[in-house]
């Protein structure tokens, strides 16, 4: 089992919507076939498995990461393949609470005499799948928020001019994170101040995610590097009573435009991140920048914290989190739990998950 989940694993990134999946075959003490879903709309992990095992999968007993799929989608059932298949065995990390199988694939094999065995490794398995389990119970991406800033805590300086915080090694960390997510979120008032790429270029043959950006009167100018560049699709969500001709002007150059139905900031976020999950987003990462972040906070829609402390003393500065002027916001701390702290660089990366408190 542990190796069908590092089969799932190499797979990161990539199967959204769907879930990353590994499946390895056992036959009389050695294995005789092994494979990972390594695309959405591709095969699936048993199937890969089923094939490279030919007919010597009959009698065989099958180690899988996530209950066989028992409905017809872009592929086949792999339930009704592992029965015709003749394998003698399933041992199963976990049930699939997505809709369409939650529990048919067990039942079509155990309908059929095979022999199976749920719950072996089910925390990892289920870590593993940590984004496409939060969709199937939220039904919106996980939010990844990235931060970066020096050690007394301002991202950026007074005037809001962006600083080179961090050290190379964390520029790459956060283009390998970049490279696993679905999508990546800003406002545009980053796109004004930075005009970024938001592409992966320090990960090999890396995968540039959807950008999505948050405009509510549609500000964004066309000549912006979302716009321009053709990298990747940029999505652009703005208000329901944003100026149609430059919506129409962004069309023209290729970016797609949603019209949200609120006005008020937490509906737009949740309306968008809906707009997201529909879309086959299962794991997004907030970039920027603190106006943003704060409305996500107050919404929250906020996941897991990734934050870069570069070795760094500004003294004074902009902070992470603002609404208007940060000399009179007020907001509650974010309080971080499940911590893990590590080296990257110079720098020093926090991982946490909010605490949110009853409201």
């Amino acid at each position: 089992m542990r190796m069908a989940l590092q089969l799932a694993a190499v797979a990161r990134g990539r199967t959204s919507p769907n879930p990353m999946v590994g499946a390895v075959l056992v036959k009389e003490g050695r294995i005789i076939g092994f494979g990972a879903h390594l695309q959405a709309g591709k095969p699936h992990a048993e199937i890969h498995a089923l094939q490279m095992a030919g007919e010597d999968a009959a009698g065989s007993t099958l180690y899988v990461t996530l209950e066989p799929c028992a409905h017809y989608g872009k592929t086949p059932p792999c339930a009704n393949a592992l029965v015709q298949a003749r394998i003698r065995r399933a041992v199963i990390a976990m049930k699939d609470p997505f809709p369409l199988v939650a529990g048919k694939g067990i039942e079509i094999l155990r309908h059929a005499g095979i022999l199976v065995e749920v719950g072996l490794l089910a925390e990892e398995a289920q870590a593993l799948n940590r984004n496409f389990l939060h969709y199937v119970e939220k039904k919106r991406p996980f939010v990844t928020l990235k931060l970066a800033a020096s050690l007394d805590g301002w991202i950026a300086t007074k005037e809001k001019q962006p600083l080179a915080l961090t050290s190379y090694e964390a520029l790459v960390e956060t283009h390998r994170l970049r490279n696993e997510v679905d999508g990546i979120i800003v406002g545009v008032n980053t796109i004004l101040s930075d005009d970024p790429q938001l592409t992966v270029r320090m990960v090999e043959n890396g995968r540039n995610p959807v950008r999505f950006i948050f405009d509510r009167h549609l500000r964004i100018p066309l000549h912006a590097k979302v716009v321009t560049d053709g990298q990747a699709h940029t999505v652009v969500f703005c208000g329901p009573d944003a100026d149609a001709l430059r919506a129409a002007h962004l069309v023209d150059a290729g970016v797609e435009v949603v019209r949200l139905l609120h006005t008020d900031s937490l509906a737009m976020i949740h309306e968008a991140l809906t707009h997201m999950g529909e879309n086959g987003a299962r794991h997004v990462m907030l970039e920027g920048g603190s106006t943003l972040a704060y409305a996500f906070l107050g919404a929250r829609a906020i996941d897991e914290v990734w934050l870069f402390h570069a070795p760094k003393l500004l003294m004074t500065g902009w902070p992470a989190f603002v609404k208007g002027d940060p000399e009179t916001t007020s907001v509650l701390p974010l309080v971080l739990e499940n911590i893990t702290r590590r080296s990257v660089g110079v720098d020093e990366l926090t991982i946490g998950t909010p605490v949110w408190n009853n409201p």
